[in-house]
Parts: C-alpha cells; structure tokens; sequence
C-alpha cells in the first residue's frame, strides 16, 4: 500500500488543544481537551499519523460529568490518556472556579481556584467507560504515568493560592493504587520549573535507564514552550535539557503556528517519536486566533546524549512534517449539511454544560428536525440551550432553516457565532410589540467601548420558515436572511470575528476555547417556546473578497 510522506499541520483544527497522544498496536488516538463544551474531552483516531477522524466524546453520563455553573473555558482541562493491563485509562480534571488570575500577590480571593481531578477506564475506546474514581484537587493537568514495575504515578500542576508564592509551584508526583482506587503515600514535588514560568502539563516517561518529564511552560499564548528534564530516580533529582525548551515559537513572530507547547510523545511501530502539541494560527492582519487552540504533530530524534530534539535541532515548529513509512489511511469526509434526520445529534456537535440535553434540545420530537426549548440566556452557565460545532478553518459559510413564531421580546432563536458567555454574534428572530416579528443582531463585544451592541430591527413576515446565513473571511463577518424561496436580505454591517478568540478579552478572564458556529433558543419568560431547525450547512472555501456574493 502507498505510504503518507507529509504531515499537514495542524492535525486536529478548531479547538482541539492540550493533545494526549497514544499508540495502542497499530492505532493511535489523541485526546483533546472541551473546557466547557458536552459531552466531555474528544478522542480522536488514526493509523498512519496523517489522517484524523473523531471517533467518540467519553464523559456523557451526569455521574461522569455535570458542568453546570462552570465558569467559561472551565471544565474540562487537559484530558490524559494510557494504556495498561488492557485497559484504555481516562485522567481529566473538572475546574469549578477559576479566579481572576494567575499572577503572584494577587489580592482577596481572586487567586482561588477549585479543580477537582479524575479517573474513568474502559476496556474498548469507543465503548462505555466507568463511573469516575476521584483523585485529587490539588492543582490542574493530571497525567498518569505506568512503570515498568508495574505501579502506576500520578504527576499534576501544584497550585499554590498564597500571597507572594509563585501560583504555578511544580509539579508534584504521588502514587496511585488501582487495588485500592485512590493515591497512596506523600505527594513529592518533583519539578520546581524554569525562570519563564507557569510550569503545567506534565507526562512522564522512561527510555534508556532514564525518566524523562515534559512540561509545558510560559503560559499557553505566545511565550508557550515545551520544557525536558530527566533523572535516573523517578522521584528526582531531575536535570533540565541542555536547551532546556525542546519545542517553541516564542521567539519566532515568522513561524507560521504559533503558541505552541503543551506536548506529548508517542512512539511508532518501528521506532520513531513524534511530538503531539497545541498550537494556533493568528489572524494574518488581528493577530488573534479565533480557531483556538489546535494540535500538530512532528518527528522529533534522540541523540547520542539521551536528549530529544526536533530535526535539525532548532526547536522550531513545523507546519509540514515528514510522516512515518505507514500505510496511508484516509476517512470518509464529514458532510457539509446535516438534515438531522437521525436520533442522534451528528458527531460534530456539542453543547454546553448540562449532562440533561433532553432539557435542551430533542431529535425525536419533531423527526428531521432539531428541536431547541427555549431556556436561559445566551451565555447563562446552567441551562443554555445552544448547539453548535467548531469554526475549523479562517472562511467559511454556515446556513441554516428555522421555524420560530415569537410571542414577544422575551423569546429569541437564531444562528450564533460563540466563543463564551462575553463573546458573540448573534442573528436572531424575536418579537416586538411595535415590529412584529423580527431579525436582528446582537453582539457581545468584550473589548469595546460598548459591551453590548445591536443591529436595527427588520421585520419579516410571520407564520413562515426564515433561513439564516452567516460568511466568515477571517476578521470580517456578515450576516443574511431570506423568507422561504425569497432572495437574500444582507444586513448593511460588517461584524468583527476576530473578537471570536482567546486575545479578545476583559482583563483577567480565562480564554482557552475557539469560534463555534451553530443554533440557540432563549425564553427568558420561562415559558420554553421552542425553535425548530431543519437543517444546518457549515462549508470551509477560500478567501472571497466579496462574501456576500452568492
């Protein structure tokens, strides 16, 4: 069979960041971190390095996962998975509160953080697995690491909330007992990290007599690096890296993925390691990445010294990477139109929070329809009734058909561009005592003068289906509507995307996700009038200089 030679990076588009990467015979799996997006943390597939395919979200029970009043990129951090005793282990961390933020002598309680860490195994990887078995809260990136002896070690981010320490205080090391299912012995901090800071997400592993650990550190925007340390003894002491950064772009504003850190290593079936790690791609002209945080991968060489560093030695990303001598193994393509004409929300969708969808949304109400109940607010951190999936590539264009007779201004539903409760656009039809029914826009602009913006009213007539239609050219934004068979209407504004990203933000708010586009109902009367959506398109195309033109 024909071999796959490049590497097209990034691997996993869209938010998809924190990558855990796994062998397991001749498959290899990645899972991803989903903050506050359900069901929890993304498992992805392949068999040649080249291509990747979702293939399951493994936390879809309440018992599992319940996220509601998680604060935004909240939830789920950091996912780890292994392989041992044939079983697939699941380490994941739910983060309650995230504070303010992460700086030395912050004051009051704005340094506070609640993360709870977990278990969960499944003997098949797209199977059920098991209720989880707590581990600890005593900081953030778990990881479980299997020794060769057969005892098992978990390594988190300590974090330290006192006035003057350094909040990101090491990684520290404590066993783990799956006969007893909980640690076992004195938690030892093994790692104090490097002078750049905010030592997080670590993994263990032994090559060669030695054990080598892997953090990421100088935060997870543009100073991010993958930091190696090594030790004979498990416990340490640990030597760093003669170049101590074995993976970075923080000092190369030309390299085309930038941000990148926060790795893991795999092995091929002849030998080889590569190196999973997020990174994103910035807006050419803002700066900002509205695709999140996503996942690359690249071959890295061990030398004759026992150190790990990329080809040619340079510590430089790369945006394509020689493949390994594998059988290549495409995927069937995700289609660009979903007819929900199955009982099941299509693979590349989410929600968010709540464990309880049958709250929010219904395929079987209405068959080839998804039903959204009116709930909460947009942005609410409990019952949002909101369904959407990832922006995946700089343009795009999404569409969608709804049915939606609003009574008054309370009731709304639409098509929304979303990255958080303080980031969006939104196109939704309402009511108006004066008006009627309506379309209008209304943006929440983090950044601005104004927080809050909307466009003018437009009536449309009622008793009808409206489709809705939005195009995305990197920072710019439009939005459209027709009534069935009509023309499309552009609304006269040009929208910013690029507030649809992690540099967009208020002071001190945590940004960790990416651009969504997808469906929303509100009822803020409580009444839960429900919306219903035929069908929804998301197509990726190139550059138009003229989105509006059909």
């Amino acid at each position: 069979m024909p071999t796959s030679t490049l590497i097209q990076n990034p691997i996993l588009k869209g938010f998809n960041p924190d990558p855990s990467i796994l062998r397991v015979g001749d498959d290899y799996y990645i899972a991803t971190s989903t903050f506050e997006w359900f069901p929890g943390v993304q498992i992805h597939h392949s068999r040649d390095l080249v291509h990747w395919r979702l293939i399951t979200r493994p936390l879809t029970r309440p018992s599992q996962l319940n996220m509601l009043g998680d604060p935004d990129s909240c939830g789920i951090w950091a996912p780890c998975l292994s392989y041992a005793d044939g079983l697939f282990y699941l380490i994941y961390t739910d983060v309650k509160r995230y504070g303010q933020t992460s700086n030395a002598g912050a004051a009051g309680g704005a340094s506070l953080r609640d993360f709870h860490n977990f278990l969960v195994t499944s003997a098949s990887i797209d199977g059920e697995w098991s209720d989880p078995v707590y581990l600890n809260s005593s900081g953030f990136d778990p990881s479980l690491f299997h020794d060769d002896d057969g005892r098992k070690y978990l390594v988190n981010q300590l974090w330290d909330h006192r006035p003057g320490k350094n909040r990101f205080a090491g990684i520290v090391l404590q066993e783990y007992s799956p006969a007893q299912g909980q640690l076992v012995g004195e938690r030892i901090n093994i790692f104090a990290g490097t002078p750049i800071g905010f030592t997080e997400g670590p993994h263990l592993y032994k090559r060669n007599g030695y054990y080598y650990l892997i953090t990421a550190e100088g935060g997870t925007g543009w100073g991010h690096a993958v930091t190696m340390a090594r030790s004979r003894e498990l416990r340490g002491p640990y030597e760093l890296h003669p170049d101590t950064y074995i993976l970075s772009s923080r000092d190369r504003p030309d390299a085309p993925l930038q941000r990148a850190g926060h790795a893991d290593l795999v092995e091929t079936q002849d030998g080889q390691t590569y190196i999973a790690y997020l990174c994103g791609r910035p807006l050419t002209n803002r700066g900002t990445c509205t695709l999140g945080r996503e996942t690359a991968i690249q071959p890295m060489v061990w030398g004759a010294d026992d150190w790990l560093r990329t080809d040619g030695a340079s510590a430089l990303v790369q945006l394509q990477a020689r493949a390994p001598a594998l059988p290549t193994h495409p995927f069937a393509s995700v289609p660009e139109r979903e007819d929900f004409d199955t009982p099941e929300l299509p693979t590349d969708f989410q929600w968010l929070r709540s464990p309880w969808p049958e709250e929010l949304f219904s395929l079987t109400a209405r068959p080839g329809h998804l039903r959204l109940f009116g709930r909460e607010t947009v942005g609410s951190f409990f019952k949002q009734s909101l369904v959407a999936r990832r922006q995946q590539a700089h343009c795009y264009s999404a569409r969608t058909r709804v049915e939606f007779e609003p009574r008054h201004f309370q009731q709304q539903a639409g098509l929304i561009c979303y990255y958080n409760s303080t980031k969006f656009h939104y196109l939704y039809l309402s009511h108006d005592e004066v008006l009627g029914k309506h379309v209008r826009v209304m943006s929440s602009l983090p950044n601005h003068m104004s927080a809050d913006a909307f466009s003018a009213p437009v009536t449309v007539k009622p008793g009808m289906p409206v489709e809705l239609r939005v195009e995305v050219d990197m920072e710019r934004l439009y939005f459209a509507y027709r009534a069935e068979g009509g023309a499309w209407k552009w609304l006269p504004f040009q929208f910013d995307a690029s507030i649809l990203s992690d540099e967009a933000s208020a002071p001190g708010r945590a940004n960790f996700t990416g651009a969504f586009v997808g469906m929303a109902c509100q009822d803020m009367s409580g009444s839960g009038l429900a919306a219903d959506f035929d069908y929804f398109e998301y197509r990726e195309r190139s550059y138009r200089a003229d989105p509006c033109a059909d």
